[in-house]
């Protein structure tokens, strides 16, 4: 064939350049920490109708539901290495996020908020569609809190969302370029009380602010009869903190598909980046290249997917040039109805970048050491479907290996950071999962969600700031189009993590976190909300040392037009 040549070499062409051409032995990083953001995101996207494409390389087996079904949507993806991530924000918890589809005519909208721990909401958005095949887009979102959970401003937080996207729509294809601005200010404020009250405390030496900039254009295929289905993205983020820091990320995205026969269809998938972070006297240069080319066969009983992933990964400071390459196969198989029962393997070289660090702890130190996490082998097992009711389930079991599996501590002497630490060795993680969820047609739905995690590590005590239990039970209700209710509960429990100056081993208590949000529709225009946030009250640690607000609340008003 001609297309896989093409598609290879169209993608080769944009990056070929960018390859390192250091090949020494890779080295083992050193076990360090750095710097983390999070951020709150709310979003509203002016719908464009199109005549919907078949993305073939997002193609699963046909289920067959009946009309009065709703379509499953299976959540079991391959994670990147957030093992065990709750990802709470230990601040201000966001508004949980829900609108009533075709509530009203109006698209663009303002939104205003207040509420305890001195938090204030401002929210817009702004769409223009004045051509059939154009269609632009703006908002502006900003959520803080002028006093935290303890010495008031001194673990306040913000933070500030800009956007603009534009879409420009043809019969053959969809072009689409982003550009976005975030700003997350905080403060390191896990010190102990006796440093507050010491002469040399200094409150703006606590002070920390991540500022980002990206860029995103991409264009795909919106032609449905076309052989062959494409989707190509490529964009630039720049990230900066207070203390001049800094990462700049380019990476290129390629997805494509070509059908063969009627069962069998050709895919490959490529991704190509390129990365630099300089902090104070170290400077990283590290890039990754990834082709995934697999041919899945689908029937009416099975679906089979095999193809292999070869990935190579540079990092000039480390002296690192590796280059490898992991099988795939997945097996999807439906005994009956809409049961499915599928097992595989695969593996992958997972990035892990000052940015994706900081999207997990935002209290990390300085200069920490960056190094990918190598999945050498991930087998995997469950089944998923729906039963009768409407309810569907999902459920799996994964071992994986992995090498420089890296986990959050408390850095020393200065317990306010974490550090990033990496088991060198061979760790294998086992993992169990488990869903479910009820829906009661557009009116009510609920889903159940739990992981289990068994950690064995090689060189590491302890798999530092994860849990070994993380499991969520999500809610939402519509009454008559005019009241939307959602509630959220979480729990993490078993994190673990260790002072290393005093030497002592603290298990943190269990999280239990409920949210609740109701969203109130007064007219055409016109809507109120109040959202009620750890409603236990429950001062957790979700990082040692950094303790969370209490009941927290957030009324509002929200204006369309």
């Amino acid at each position: 064939m001609i297309v896989r040549p093409l598609l290879t070499l169209t993608f080769l062409s944009l990056s070929a350049t960018l390859w390192a051409q250091e090949q020494p032995k890779p080295t083992r990083p050193v076990k360090e920490g750095e710097i983390d953001t999070q951020e709150i995101t709310v979003e509203k996207s002016r719908k464009i109708n199109l005549p919907p494409a078949n993305r073939l390389f997002n193609k699963i087996p046909s289920v067959k539901p009946s009309a009065e079904q709703r379509k499953l949507t299976y959540e079991f993806e391959d994670r990147k290495l957030t093992v065990g991530d709750p990802r709470i924000m230990p601040g201000v918890l966001a508004p949980a996020t829900g609108q009533v589809d075709e509530t009203s005519g109006y698209s663009n909208y303002v939104k205003l908020g207040a509420g305890n721990y001195s938090s204030f909401l401002g929210e817009g958005f702004v769409g223009l569609n004045t051509l059939s095949n154009l269609a632009l887009e703006g908002s502006i979102r900003h959520l803080s809190s002028g006093i935290g959970p303890v010495d008031g401003k001194n673990s306040s937080q913000s933070d500030t969302r800009v956007r603009v996207t534009g879409k420009y729509l043809t019969d053959a294809f969809k072009l689409q370029g982003d550009l976005g601005f975030d700003r997350n200010a905080y403060n390191f404020y896990g010190y102990s009380r006796e440093y507050a009250a010491s002469p040399s405390f200094n409150p703006d030496l606590i002070k920390q602010n991540l500022n980002t900039i990206n860029f995103k254009i991409g264009i795909e295929n919106a032609k449905t009869e076309n052989a062959i289905d494409y989707s190509l993205r490529t964009g630039i983020t720049s990230l900066r903190d207070r203390f001049n820091a800094s990462e700049t990320d380019w990476g290129t995205n390629l997805n494509a598909s070509l059908g063969i026969t009627d069962n069998i269809v050709a895919l490959v998938a490529a991704d190509a980046y390129v990365t630099q972070r300089s902090d104070g006297s170290i400077v990283d240069n590290r890039n990754l290249f990834r082709v995934k080319p697999t041919f899945k066969y689908t029937s009416d009983l099975f679906t089979i997917t095999a193809g292999i992933n070869a990935v190579n990964q540079t990092d000039k400071r480390q002296g690192i040039n590796d280059t490898r390459a992991f099988p795939i196969v997945d097996v999807d198989f439906v005994p009956a109805g809409n049961i499915h029962v599928f097992a595989g393997l695969d593996g992958d070289i997972n990035r892990n970048t000052l940015r994706s660090l900081l999207g997990e702890n935002k209290w990390l130190a300085s200069q920490v050491v960056l190094a990918n996490t190598v999945k050498s082998l991930d087998v995997y097992a469950g089944t998923k479907g729906a039963l009768s009711g409407g309810f569907s389930y999902e459920g799996k079991v994964s071992y994986a290996r992995y090498r420089n599996f890296y986990t959050f501590n408390n850095s020393q002497p200065d317990t306010t950071k974490f550090g990033v630490l990496y088991d060198g060795g061979i760790s294998n993680v086992l993992t169990v999962s488990g869903q479910l969820t009820y829906a009661l047609k557009d009116k009510f739905r609920s889903t159940l969600k739990a992981d289990f995690f068994g950690y064995n590590l090689d060189r590491l005590e302890q798999a530092w700031g994860r849990p070994q239990t993380a499991a969520t039970w999500t809610n939402s209700y519509i009454l008559d189009k005019k009241l939307f209710i959602t509630a959220d509960l979480y729990f993490y429990q078993g994190i673990v993590n260790k002072n290393f100056t005093s030497n002592v081993l603290y298990t943190l208590k269990p999280i239990y976190d409920l949210n609740v949000k109701i969203d109130y529709f007064l007219g055409k225009q016109v809507s109120a909300f109040v959202s009620l946030n750890n409603i236990f009250s429950q001062n957790y640690q979700r990082y040692l040392y950094y303790q969370s607000q209490g009941l927290n609340f957030l009324g509002g008003i929200s204006y369309s037009f």
